[in-house]
């Protein structure tokens, strides 16, 4: 699989970052098993809790348009360093996501990137096999 695409996305979607109070600004882009790509960026708000990060931007535009089946996402901020995804992102990609397979991508530049499986970064999470 060719992550640079995946990684140019997320920058291309971080110039959308609505980040005013703490200058952070995130990008994330969120490939769908089917090749196609959804973007999200971080969205702040004044009140902080309604704040939304980059991660479930793209996860959340995918599902409203139908996607429920996902191979990778790209993550990249501000700074050259590899940005892993809160835990509720986290939580999020377990609900649509195979934690075996779905790839990770932390960038912390073009060219400079890890690779994670969700179950690496969310070991023995709760999921709908909980319940």
């Amino acid at each position: 699989m060719n992550f640079g695409i995946l990684i140019e996305e997320a920058y291309e979607a971080k110039k959308q970052s609505y980040a005013p109070y703490s200058g952070f600004h995130v990008g994330a882009a969120l490939l769908a098993l089917d090749g196609e790509i959804y973007r999200g960026c971080n969205i702040e708000n004044a009140a902080y809790s309604p704040t939304n990060c980059a991660e479930r931007t793209a996860f959340f535009k995918a599902v409203s348009e139908g996607k429920r089946e996902f191979a990778a996402i790209a993550i990249v901020g501000d700074k050259r360093e590899f940005l892993a995804p809160c835990g509720v992102c986290r939580q999020v990609m377990s609900e649509f996501c195979d934690a075996k397979q779905f790839k990770i991508i932390l960038a912390g530049s073009k060219t400079e990137y890890e690779i994670y499986t969700l179950e690496e970064l969310l070991p023995k999470s709760f999921s709908k096999d909980n319940l």
